[in-house]
């Protein structure tokens, strides 16, 4: 399955809403330079459909790209779908679906500037197999095994 990604986002400090930045570099079994969430563990990098904020923004939100915590905001692909241990890539880049969704334990700040969180539910998390560089006119395909 064809996507596009429509943003990318990074955060130096967890639980805060990230920031669009013109380029990621992400690291093999690292993640993302510069991002709080990268280190030697499963959630390395987060996508999240740009069609599920949409649906957000529908209800009146005013969301900026990383709005909920996402590095990865794509375009064209349902990750409701997504199974763990599946393939993404994009570019030169190759990920592996390590989680569906995450429980959010306490209200972030997310919560509280977006009215609600659509991770928990739509996001999905994945570890950094061969590292790159992505950008918001990069390619992807996923579901390739």
């Amino acid at each position: 399955m064809k996507f596009k990604v429509e943003s990318v986002n990074i955060a130096a400090k967890k639980g805060v809403q990230k920031h669009e930045v013109p380029e990621i570099v992400l690291l093999e079994n690292f993640g993302i330079e510069g991002d709080a969430h990268a280190g030697d563990w499963h959630r390395q990098v987060s996508l999240l459909a740009g069609e599920a904020v949409d649906a957000m923004k529908a209800k009146g939100l005013d969301l900026a790209p990383g709005a909920f915590g996402e590095n990865i905001v794509t375009r064209g692909v349902d990750w409701s779908r997504a199974r763990v241990g599946e393939k993404i890539m994009i570019g030169t880049v190759e990920l592996q679906i390590t989680q569906i969704g995450k429980e959010c334990h306490s209200r972030c700040a997310i919560y509280y500037t977006a009215g609600d969180c659509i991770m928990p539910g739509q996001g999905i998390f994945a570890r950094v197999l061969r590292g790159g560089k992505i950008n918001a006119e990069s390619s992807g395909d996923y579901g390739i095994g």
